[in-house]
């Protein structure tokens, strides 16, 4: 149990991130609600993609607020016994001003504190890295009384702010090579990439659920950062992988998700069995990641340029699927508005291919626009009528 003094002395003592030279006002920040006592603002993503800092900048706002880094080591060990001392600090430091608690799955049952302070009045801010133990923990504890937002890398758009560059070709291949990791684009150093999975497989899936080795995640992780976009079964992975179960290989890609390091985006169907059971597609956080960890040395523009386009969908709180039968049509991505496809460029040879799984993707039940997005053209093609609209990426990822 810790003392309060000790309490005490690492909360005085604790300073959110300090403000890099190159700050990049996030577009998140723009649709967040203020912190309040009645809805605790939880702030989840990947490590290192600047929640922090994010949350930082919404410190800013309110003098006095009080911060609090559930990683700092001389917290490490708190468990729910240290709670009742741990609000008395809080109180004594914060008075009635916001409560910014950073990382907060490093805190043994932290619901029960979150809602304690949310009890007391403290207007609350959180944020964590693991999706799974958020949801479970907050469903459990936090019911009506929190509001949850998702934090990437860096857009397209912030980005360009970030390289004070302009939306074009050359800036989206750059970004398409180098993502949207704040701390790897001041650096330009891939092993801050390669680290940065290590500690996502050793500490937020290894340590966490107790694995007696993770080569396994990390292998499965690694094939899956070298094959977004192509539908992946359970049992495919098994076998290729070498997981003793389709059982472990299940609960290792669940572990991948819910720290935020890939997405999986199901097959449409109206039928939820064949939902379920239909192979996955999985695509990674970040493209700078990927490219970082993946053995494969080609340019692969095009698979780059589709995962952007994923995590784009995402980040306007979207949840694609994607639509097709076996050896005859694909559609990349289908919304409840447009179906999408995506290729590097469409020409004489692609075309018929993509635009059939286009026609396709539409007459699934819903209304949908037919969208190609490619990294440069821009044109208007009517397909056996139905009109089908080519952008460039760089237009489409920076809307105005």
């Amino acid at each position: 149990m810790l003392l309060r003094t000790t309490l005490l002395e690492v909360l005085k003592d604790q300073r959110p991130p300090t403000a890099p030279d190159h700050e990049v006002a996030r577009a998140l920040a723009k649709r967040l609600p203020e912190a309040s006592s009645q809805h605790a603002l939880i702030l989840t993503g990947v490590r290192r993609c600047g929640k922090s800092v994010l949350q930082a900048q919404l410190l800013r706002a309110h003098p006095g607020a009080l911060y609090v880094n559930a990683e700092d080591t001389r917290l490490y060990g708190i468990t729910p016994e240290d709670y009742p001392q741990l609000m008395e600090v809080v109180a004594e430091l914060a008075g009635d001003r916001p409560v910014f608690l950073d990382e907060i799955q490093e805190f043994s049952e932290w619901p029960r504190l979150v809602r304690a302070l949310l009890d007391r009045g403290h207007p609350l801010c959180v944020t964590g890295s693991n999706a799974s133990l958020l949801h479970r923990e907050m469903g459990a504890k936090l019911t009506g009384r929190h509001r949850s937002f998702e934090v990437f890398p860096f857009s397209y758009p912030e980005y360009l702010t970030f390289r004070s560059a302009k939306a074009g070709p050359d800036s989206l291949r750059a970004y398409l090579d180098e993502g949207g990791f704040p701390g790897y684009l001041r650096e330009s150093d891939p092993g801050i990439l390669r680290q940065l999975l290590r500690d996502i497989v050793e500490r937020d899936i290894a340590q966490r659920h107790q694995l007696r080795e993770a080569r396994h995640v990390m292998n499965l992780a690694l094939f899956l950062l070298a094959n977004t976009g192509q539908p992946l079964s359970y049992q495919g992975l098994t076998k290729a992988l070498a997981v003793p179960a389709v059982s472990q290989t299940s609960d290792y890609v669940g572990f991948l998700e819910d720290a935020y390091l890939l997405f999986a985006v199901p097959k449409f169907s109206a039928s939820f069995k064949k939902r379920v059971v239909a192979p996955k597609k999985y695509y990674a956080v970040d493209n700078g990641l990927r490219a970082a960890n993946s053995p494969n040395l080609s340019p692969d523009v095009g698979h780059r340029l589709e995962n952007a386009v994923y995590l784009s969908l995402r980040q306007r709180g979207l949840q694609p699927c994607y639509a097709g039968e076996k050896d005859s049509w694909e559609c990349d991505f289908v919304t409840d508005e447009w179906a999408i496809q995506v290729c590097a460029k469409l020409t004489s040879a692609n075309s018929a291919r993509e635009l059939v799984g286009l026609r396709q993707a539409c007459a699934l039940p819903g209304q949908r626009k037919a969208l190609v997005v490619t990294m440069d053209q821009t044109d208007r093609l009517n397909a056996s009528g139905l009109e089908v609209e080519v952008v460039p990426a760089w237009a489409w990822l920076d809307p105005k």
